[in-house]
């Protein structure tokens, strides 16, 4: 038939020929784009609450001016999240902060993705770690106890710390609280008078990656004078007397917390905070519970002062 009809067989030809060429063109725009990298996209603040907010970037080092996910902090992100810890045990963490953070009142969205972030369990001994994400303090040796994840993330929020903040922290212990601190703060120095907790603390922040976080072993009465001033100071062990040094080592102002034990015993958190004139505000937030702190604050206050 095609013999007896060449006119009939160009036709088909032709239109072959006109169907293919897109279908070619096509396919090479195809693979071209699939060739190309995916952009990278951020999810809104609605979707991040929804997400896991544990997971670090995978390679945070192929953009250096990448900023960090928390909401109100703007810096370039520092800390790389590599160590293995930070991507095990993501769910009870995010858990932790639904049901014993955010329920009660810790809203500060930094605070919060510095607590889903910073894994709990690896500043806690072998033999506690399956407890690590239940709201109790736990058992760190040296008759030195890790807070519970509340406390923490309270005493972090009242500090109300900025990407530029410098913090000083009076009691290592595990290291847990400088952690968090140094998620959002640009710098923690932090102060243990119990040497193997410093020891251990100094390794441990080492390994799971804080490069801005310095630990010292020794009497924190005494604070840490050659890099004061600071923008917060936490304490994490109850003193009878807010020592001299921190409130001088304060800069105006900044923020303070720590527990302070009162008559018969009981111990509130003080907030103090200090104007630009460097006048004091004292006030107490919450009763709690914490190790006594020990050195030189044992002293009577006027064989202190000498």
């Amino acid at each position: 038939m095609a013999a007896k009809n060449p006119e009939l067989l160009k036709k088909w030809i032709y239109v072959a020929l006109c169907l293919l060429i897109p279908l070619t063109l096509f396919a090479i725009i195809f693979t071209i784009n699939c060739a190309k990298e995916p952009e990278s996209v951020f999810a809104s603040e609605n979707e991040e609450k929804e997400a896991d907010a544990n997971q670090a970037p995978a390679e945070p080092n192929q953009q250096p001016e990448q900023e960090r996910k928390y909401p109100n902090d703007k810096s370039p992100l520092r800390l790389e999240h590599k160590h293995p810890a930070f991507k095990e045990r993501t769910k009870e963490r995010a858990e932790m902060v639904a049901r014993q953070i955010q329920a009660r009142d810790v809203n500060d969205p930094n605070v919060l993705a510095a607590m889903r972030i910073v894994p709990r369990h690896a500043f806690i001994r072998a033999t506690e770690q399956r407890y690590a994400y239940i709201d109790y303090p736990r058992p760190i040796g040296y008759d030195q106890t890790i807070s519970q994840p509340y406390i923490v993330a309270f005493m972090t929020e009242a500090l109300k710390l900025k990407p530029n903040s410098k913090v000083l922290e009076i009691g290592t212990g595990s290291g847990y609280q400088a952690a968090v601190c140094a998620e959002i703060a640009q710098q923690v120095y932090t102060i243990e008078i119990v040497e193997g907790l410093a020891k251990r603390a100094k390794k441990c922040l080492k390994e799971l990656g804080y490069p801005n976080v310095f630990v010292r072993f020794g009497d924190g009465f005494f604070g840490w004078k050659e890099e004061a001033p600071f923008d917060a100071i936490i304490g994490t062990a109850a003193a009878g007397r807010i020592p001299p040094p921190l409130l001088e080592q304060l800069k105006p102002g900044g923020r303070m917390i720590l527990p302070v034990e009162g008559s018969f015993g009981f111990q509130h958190l003080v907030v103090i905070t200090k104007d630009d004139k460097g006048n004091l505000r004292k006030r107490n937030v919450m009763p709690v519970r914490f190790v006594p702190m020990t050195g030189e604050v044992q002293k009577p206050e006027k064989e202190s002062e000498k």
